[in-house]
């Protein structure tokens, strides 16, 4: 009979490395807008795949759209605005 053992210090182990650094967090933070404006374009048409699209639908992922674009502009330039960015 073979005994199963577990590997839980390995798994739930804490390495420093495993963290994501300070640059990695402000990062994610400075692209934040962009990524919840996509999960609502995401959103917006994942609601329209088991149906036929009405107007509505039409305009909502429309303005989806637009605020993805926006966001993303807003990012472009902030980063040229920020010190060490692309400028």
């Amino acid at each position: 009979m073979n005994h199963i053992v577990t590997v839980q210090e390995a798994v739930t182990a804490f390495e420093p490395w495993l963290e994501p650094t300070d640059a990695e967090l402000d990062a994610v933070e400075l692209e934040l807008p962009v990524i919840t404006a996509e999960i609502a374009l995401l959103d917006a048409q994942i609601m329209t795949l088991d149906r036929p699209v009405s107007e509505l639908d039409t305009r909502r992922i429309r303005r989806a759209r637009r605020r993805v674009l926006a966001a993303r502009r807003e990012l472009s330039n902030r980063a040229v605005t920020v010190p060490g960015g692309a400028a």
